[in-house]
């Protein structure tokens, strides 16, 4: 394995087959801080909660990097230093205040640390995604891109009824096939842009999928569902199929601008590209 050449690593990249179509993210895969950070000022426990970073969701994608044999992206630190799924100019890209939790260490902040922030974490783990995108380019066709992500059964007190969602812009290649497949398991509640809206201008997406016109999706998976190896093991039996089988079609690794409804750029799909998601 591969990660950033300091002594508190940004990113880590698994490897594997740079031809094979397909390349794995994971902006929310830690809980960890550099010393000279100490716990942000924050009681432990904080750092085992969704505040910190995703859970479930790094031990997720390496299972699907070696069950598929593909690469595997992922950061290092918290989101809680700084969110790597945030554009540089996102005034969410260091959080004050998350889920009801004042951050210490995050308020007040100077503009010079959030940009020292940027510069050694979060730029070279957006340089490191950049990276392995050109290099699979340039070794075989454009890759899908399939960022792993997961979301808490609850948030202030509304209950979150889906197992499962995909979020997207306004690309549909992946995301619908990714929803009707898993629609097929009648256990399965699938959300589409639930609990979250996919289109976030200069997010991980939108900078390494929809400026280059690759296909992509963001799957968020209920926290719950991942919290042990057998619940992550059956999720990788779900997912890898279904991922194998769209890996296989060759529209998914067409160069396909659609633009994003961030920016007003967003194109308007035709028949055969509209959702049509059965319940």
């Amino acid at each position: 394995m591969t990660d950033s050449n300091t002594a508190f690593p940004a990113f880590k990249i698994t490897p594997g087959d740079m031809g094979g179509g397909l390349l794995l993210l994971c902006d929310h895969a830690r809980n960890a801080l550099p010393a000279e950070y100490g716990t942000l000022g924050l009681d432990a426990s904080a750092f085992e909660r969704h505040i910190a970073y995703d859970i479930g969701a790094e031990a997720l994608t390496l299972g699907l990097a070696a069950a598929l044999g593909v690469p595997a992206v992922q950061s290092c630190f918290s989101r809680l230093l700084i969110d790597p799924n945030r554009g540089a100019d996102d005034p969410t890209i260091v959080m004050r205040l998350s889920d009801g939790t004042i951050v210490p260490g995050n308020h007040p902040i100077t503009r010079d640390e959030i940009n020292s922030r940027i510069e050694r974490f979060h730029a070279p783990y957006h340089q490191a995604v950049a990276g392995v995108v050109d290099e699979m380019i340039a070794t075989g066709p454009p890759p899908m891109i399939f960022s792993i992500h997961s979301f808490t059964p609850r948030w202030k007190q509304i209950v979150r009824p889906w197992e499962v969602a995909m979020l997207w812009d306004n690309d549909p290649r992946l995301p619908k096939f990714m929803i009707e497949g898993m629609r097929r398991d009648a256990k399965l509640m699938v959300g589409d842009n639930e609990p979250y809206d996919g289109a976030l201008r200069n997010d991980t997406m939108y900078q390494h999928a929809t400026q280059r016109g690759l296909a992509q999706g963001l799957i968020e998976v209920r926290q719950d569902l991942l919290g042990d190896d057998e619940g992550v093991f059956q999720w990788v039996n779900r997912l890898a199929p279904l991922l194998e089988e769209a890996n296989a079609a060759p529209h998914m690794h067409e160069i396909r601008h659609y633009g994003s409804r961030t920016d007003g750029t967003a194109v308007k799909l035709g028949a055969d590209e509209l959702p049509n998601f059965g319940e």
